[in-house]
């Protein structure tokens, strides 16, 4: 998965497009972040494997949850499911 460079000679830091394969985790939305937020993950992966496991739940469900992509970015229901439209998104 990717990471983002250390700031010492950090070239590259931007690229374009989404990182499908930064790191990210399942949460629910009801979790209360906080503090312990990072061990309140239901599950963990790629962005790209979170959004198809979001998309195999039914759809009536997905709202309750959301995935929280490296760098503290929420991606809910919604958005989850357009993501998973976009002609670059990784198909296994």
């Amino acid at each position: 998965m990717t990471d983002h460079p250390s700031t010492y000679k950090g070239d590259d830091c931007h690229r374009q497009g989404i990182q499908w394969d930064d790191r990210a985790a399942l949460h629910r939305k009801d979790d209360g972040d906080g503090v312990l937020d990072g061990a309140k993950g239901l599950r963990t992966g790629s962005f790209a494997e979170l959004v198809q496991h979001m998309m195999l739940m039914p759809e009536e469900e997905r709202s309750a949850y959301y995935i929280e992509k490296l760098g503290d970015r929420e991606y809910h229901a919604e958005e989850v499911a357009d993501l998973s439209r976009r002609s670059d998104f990784p198909r296994s």
